[in-house]
């Protein structure tokens, strides 16, 4: 029986998050429900075979250090609330709100052990994502507390996002492989064939379509056809500053 997005939500929203007793299985397996995951397609996000995530719930495969590392890669989730129960999965308390760094202008190096940092402005032009991120485009790379090394961060232009987004800030972004499998109420970059943006995308009370919303009042809520979303690119981190080469 296919499991649809409103039985997900259900399941979200009744569900009981672990105590510091409780073990890593137990915490594993609410994450895949607050984030409106399947097991199957949960093992997808976080490039394991069903299977042996399968086995890993049921108790005959122990969780290892990589099946940690992995599980904090794909979905940003607390090191610290996955391992030991404490604290919350995602610190902001929304369960995938984007963290916002709004400090003085930081700046970036070559070493690649940091993320990189692409010369792309991720509001401008229809053209895909996925087929900028070459190498030629790179700036440097940053390397900062709570900065995902394997995601990209990307310019986003504009004020529709003010305050939350400043004009020229910088977001980590992160590829959704299921564009039907949204988290309402988070901050995506929303691809379609005519343009990208960057948005609250919010619950239709239509199921086909979706609504982009923009924080700043000045600026309308659109009602997009989920059919027209060719990609979705969840935003993990929000950097109000400049990002400047050493």
């Amino acid at each position: 029986m296919k499991v649809t997005d409103e039985t997900l939500q259900i399941r979200a929203c009744n569900a009981r998050e672990p105590g510091e007793d409780s073990s890593a299985v137990e915490r594993i397996r609410y994450l895949i429900v607050i984030m409106h995951q399947t097991q199957r397609s949960f093992a997808h996000l976080i490039g394991l075979n069903p299977t042996n995530l399968s086995k890993i719930l049921n108790g005959r495969t122990p969780v290892t250090t990589g099946i940690i590392n992995r599980i904090l890669v794909n979905t940003g989730v607390s090191r610290v609330w996955l391992t030991d129960g404490v604290g919350v999965p995602f610190p902001q308390g929304t369960g995938h709100e984007p963290d916002v760094v709004d400090e003085s202008p930081v700046r970036m190096d070559f070493n690649p052990e940091g993320a990189p940092v692409y010369d792309i402005d991720v509001t401008a032009g229809p053209s895909p994502l996925s087929a900028m991120f070459t190498q030629e485009h790179v700036m440097g790379y940053l390397n900062l507390p709570g900065i995902n090394h394997a995601h990209p961060l990307v310019r986003v232009s504009g004020d529709s996002m003010v305050p939350r987004i400043t004009p020229n800030g910088f977001v980590q972004i992160r590829p959704i492989s299921d564009p039907s499998m949204i988290f309402w109420g988070s901050v995506y970059v929303v691809v379609t064939e005519d343009y990208r943006m960057v948005k609250v995308v919010r619950r239709h009370q239509n199921p086909d379509m979706v609504i982009l919303h923009s924080v700043n009042p000045n600026y309308d809520d659109m009602d997009v056809p989920r059919s027209k979303i060719l990609a979705l690119y969840l935003v993990e981190t929000i950097l109000n500053y400049d990002v400047v080469s050493r």
